[in-house]
């Protein structure tokens, strides 16, 4: 069987490893095509290395390639599985008949084609000891899940015959549940995504691959508003009312790396972050209708946001956050940062009593409703001196800074004057500073 004859595991990568190792499967033991087998091996060998180097995955990779593409395959029994868990009906026949070829595929003895071949150095992938690194793709656990779920299925696959109808369910049973517990594909297996096009110019929402690991215990001072950010993203992850979010203040308070916070800290209740910029504001209809009925909780994140009065973008947010006929999703709701508590600048001349505008009035309030969407505004203002004394105290200690208190305030004091005043990055700043001094 190749993967042209799965039927709702159909959508494979047109240039797969699949493709070519079945190919492999099937011909190598023709006489004419040894050097071509060989070559493509080879080749093979060479792509699941590099997967392996990029996942971070171990063990048999062959094994580990097979799982990674039914755990990222959407398709409509495994976006069904996530939400309900194990399905019946048709659907749930037609599975078994795409595992029955991954078991296959799973259970094929690689030994007879690697002395055929000469390429006895495919059988050291059976067993592949990753070095010491952490995965560019996946974060460790879900890493670690992959790799302990091929070991599953390719124990799964090696029981019973051939056509052993029993061993597919076990393997069936064993991705369902995995479906039901981490999700599948692009959303089930990352926390964060950006919006970009595709060649048609349709909006498509990617992982990002590198997001840095921040945690709100990792944040210093702005309890309160912290509390307040949390209370309301866990009243969303949860399922209970919650509203839409803008933090505001002074630049370098803490309000973007709170956001990474709760994306980092809420990722295994089933919460995604979705950056998006102003000039893709267009297309926010069509990344929610993307993602409405998805099992997960999408915030839409837009950083340091504010307008212009020549920029008309925010119209397309008004509309999408209360104003259209369509209501918006329970799943989704919008977070956004900004230095300006009502986001769109205003003017002096907005209240004046002349000029063209006749109705200035008019022309204020639709400046200030775009803010008035968000139902929570949390203050991020700059510390007064003792906050951020205790900011660069806690930094220092967490870091283990050796200086005394004396001598870490006095420095702090005289490198916050020339670098952009008292805030939490450049207490950060400072402290690096000083770590980057430190034999």
């Amino acid at each position: 069987m190749t993967e042209k004859e799965l039927i709702v595991y159909r959508d494979i990568p047109e240039n797969s490893i699949l493709k070519d190792m079945t190919w492999l499967m099937d011909h190598y033991t023709e006489h004419e095509s040894v050097e071509k087998s060989r070559t493509l091996l080879y080749d093979c060998m060479h792509r699941l290395i590099e997967q392996a180097a990029m996942m971070g995955f171990y063990g048999n990779l062959w094994h580990c390639y097979l799982t990674d593409l039914l755990v990222n395959n959407e398709n409509a029994y495994s976006r069904a599985c996530e939400i309900r868990g194990a399905i019946g009906g048709t659907i749930d026949e037609l599975v078994l008949h795409d595992i029955s070829a991954f078991r296959k595929w799973f259970r094929f003895d690689f030994s007879e084609m690697c002395d055929q071949l000469y390429v006895r150095e495919f059988m050291s992938l059976t067993g592949y000891r990753r070095p010491d690194e952490d995965s560019h793709v996946y974060n460790t656990r879900i890493r670690d899940r992959i790799c302990s779920l091929s070991c599953e299925l390719g124990s799964d696959a090696s029981v019973g015959e051939e056509d052993d109808e029993s061993s597919s369910i076990k393997m069936k049973e064993a991705l369902t549940l995995f479906y039901k517990e981490y999700g599948v594909g692009r959303f089930g297996l990352h926390k964060a995504f950006r919006v970009s096009e595709d060649k048609d110019g349709e909006a498509v929402i990617v992982p990002i691959r590198n997001i840095r690991h921040v945690y709100m215990d990792d944040l210093v001072g702005y309890d309160e508003a912290k509390r307040e950010l949390i209370d309301n993203t866990v009243s969303f992850i949860e399922g209970r009312p919650a509203n839409n979010c803008l933090l505001y203040g002074e630049a370098g308070t803490g309000k973007s790396s709170s956001i990474k916070a709760i994306s980092n800290e809420y990722y295994d209740r089933g919460l995604r972050m979705i950056e998006i910029y102003k000039y893709q504001f267009k297309d926010l209809n069509s990344v929610i209708s993307q993602i409405k009925d998805r099992n997960y909780r999408f915030i839409i994140y837009m950083d340091d946001l504010s307008f212009e009065e020549f920029e008309t973008e925010y119209k397309y947010l008004k509309a999408v956050i209360e104003g259209g006929l369509e209501k918006k999703p329970s799943n989704v709701l919008i977070y956004a940062t900004s230095n300006r508590r009502h986001l769109v600048r205003e003017n002096y001349s907005d209240n004046a009593d002349k000029g063209e505008d006749m109705h200035t009035g008019d022309t204020v309030q639709e400046k200030l409703s775009l803010s008035d969407r968000f139902g929570v505004r949390i203050y991020f203002g700059s510390p007064d001196k003792s906050e951020y004394d205790d900011i660069v105290i806690e930094l220092a200690k967490r870091n283990n800074v050796n200086l005394s208190e004396e001598e870490l305030l006095g420095g702090a004091n005289v490198w916050e004057i020339s670098h952009g005043g008292k805030s939490g990055r450049t207490a950060q700043q400072y402290i690096d500073h000083l770590l980057g001094k430190q034999e």
